[in-house]
C-alpha cells in the first residue's frame, strides 16, 4: 500500500513563496513508477482542484490550472521518492488544503487518482 505524507505548508503574506514536498512510503521507488502524479487544492464547501500534474505515460507531460501558469511550478525526485510543488507569487485566492496524489494505473489522470496524502494548510493573507 502505497502512503503519500506532505510537507511544507503554512501561513504566508501575499507575494510571497512556499515549496510543498511529498514523499512517498510503501516500496521503493514508488514515485517514479506512477503513471499520474500532482497536487491538488480544496476550499471548504467547494470541489477538489487539480492545481499541477505529471503524466509519465509515453514521455513527461506536465499540466497547470489557468489560476497558477507562471507562478507554481510541479517537479518530481526520482532519487528522493518525492513531488514538489514550488509556489511563488502567492494569492489569498491560493489558500486551501493542499493534497498530494498519485496513480499506479496507465494513463493520465487529473482526478480519481488512487492514492492521495493527508493534506497540508496553505494560508495567504492580503
Amino acid at each position: 500500500q502505497v502512503q503519500l505524507v506532505e510537507s511544507g505548508g503554512g501561513s504566508v503574506q501575499a507575494g510571497g513563496s512556499l515549496r510543498l514536498s511529498c514523499a512517498a512510503f510503501g516500496y521503493s521507488n514508488s514515485m517514479y513508477s506512477m503513471y499520474s502524479m500532482g497536487w491538488f487544492r480544496q476550499v471548504p464547501g467547494k470541489d477538489l482542484e487539480g492545481v499541477a500534474i505529471i503524466c509519465s505515460d509515453g514521455g513527461s507531460s506536465t499540466y497547470y490550472a489557468d489560476s497558477v501558469k507562471g507562478r507554481f511550478t510541479i517537479s518530481q525526485d526520482n532519487a528522493k521518492n518525492s513531488l514538489s510543488l514550488q509556489m511563488n507569487s502567492l494569492k489569498p485566492e491560493d489558500t486551501a488544503m493542499y493534497y498530494c496524489a498519485a496513480d499506479l494505473r496507465r494513463g493520465c489522470r487529473s482526478s480519481g487518482l488512487r492514492y492521495r496524502g493527508q493534506g497540508t494548510q496553505v494560508t495567504v493573507s492580503s
